[in-house]
């Protein structure tokens, strides 16, 4: 399954860069990094200073590289970033200025589980 704005919640999110949006501890709001360790209820990142920060209570802003060959250009559905509903609506640009990125916002609350049991593709999910 590919690593698009709609399936985020399943798949893997140590290595992705990632920014806090908003946040009920307001220290956490504006942190920048990546997504070096995940846990049932928090996520670790690595900035200027690696911190732990909770998922609930927090909205994350994730940076998701965009394939750029034609086979990418081909699977484009009515499903890309601008057309999602406002919890995962993002926008587009590039990132550390050489790669095509879709940002996407996503409500902590939502990535509230075990990352095994969240990622994992067997059987029927909430996240489908």
């Amino acid at each position: 399954m590919p690593l698009t704005p709609e399936t985020l919640t399943r798949h893997e999110l140590v290595g992705l860069r990632t920014r806090v949006v908003e946040s009920t501890n307001p220290d956490s709001v504006g942190i920048v990094g990546r997504v070096v360790d995940e846990t049932m209820r928090t996520l670790v990142i690595e900035g200027d200073r690696v911190r732990r920060v909770p998922k609930r209570g927090t909205t994350f802003e994730f940076a998701l590289p965009q394939r750029t060959d034609e086979a990418a250009d081909a699977e484009k559905t009515s499903g890309t970033a601008p057309e999602l509903p406002s919890e995962t609506a993002g926008r587009t640009g590039q990132s550390d200025g050489c790669e095509d990125v879709a940002y996407v916002t996503v409500d902590g609350a939502r990535l509230l589980s075990r990352p095994a049991l969240r990622t994992e593709k067997a059987g029927v999910s909430t996240w489908r």
